[in-house]
């Protein structure tokens, strides 16, 4: 990209640190509603909101995050108002845990091992890694139609979805400039030459 050449820009980040523990045993019944309550909890109170995310928030045009709690307290504590929109299809993929009977993990080791049989085609039921993988394109294009004509759009997401959302937008000829890893608060950066509609 040439010096002083309009640019769309897209920063996805990962939420903040949820209030829930991650301390207990749980069977893979206690962590499938272990998983509902992490759903619909929000953020770990007095969290420090890193300075990078905050700049990032401040250029955005257009603020955008999953109606997931932990997601939108983390887009309003970075931006300083509420998103301009919340979409649906922002959610985390699913995490079904395995039938284990009374086998007890701590929920750190259930979300592996329910990511790992995932990918592999586990979904007791609920959306697969491929339908995630069709999502995750779907919401990529729309991504990209917001960021047209030269936007910065600042999103609040989750972990793997996140991943997924790279895919996509890599896949439609953006550049990933930086990026930070996977943890909370994590921050990927992408651009490309602005195709004005």
């Amino acid at each position: 990209m040439s010096v002083g050449e309009l640019k769309d820009t897209i920063i996805i980040i990962r939420h903040g640190k949820p209030a829930l523990s991650r301390t207990m045993w749980l069977d893979w019944r206690g962590y499938r509603h272990w998983w509902v309550q992490y759903d619909e909890g929000g953020l770990m109170p007095d969290q420090d909101v890193p300075e990078s995310v905050v700049a990032a928030a401040a250029e955005a045009d257009l603020v955008i995050s999953s109606p997931l709690r932990r997601a939108y307290e983390s887009a309003q504590l970075a931006a300083g108002r509420n998103p301009d929109i919340v979409d649906a299809d922002l959610v985390e993929a699913s995490l079904p845990p395995p039938h284990l009977g009374l086998i007890r993990f701590r929920p750190t080791t259930w979300g592996t091992l329910a990511r790992m049989l995932w990918w592999f085609g586990w979904t007791d039921g609920l959306e697969s890694h491929a339908d995630a993988r069709i999502r995750g394109e779907h919401m990529a294009g729309k991504l990209v139609d917001h960021a047209a004509g030269g936007k910065t759009i600042f999103v609040a997401a989750h972990g793997w979805y996140n991943r997924i959302l790279k895919t996509g937008l890599v896949k439609r000829g953006w550049q990933c400039v930086s990026q930070n890893g996977d943890l909370h608060w994590s921050l990927r950066r992408f651009e490309r030459a602005t195709r004005e509609s």
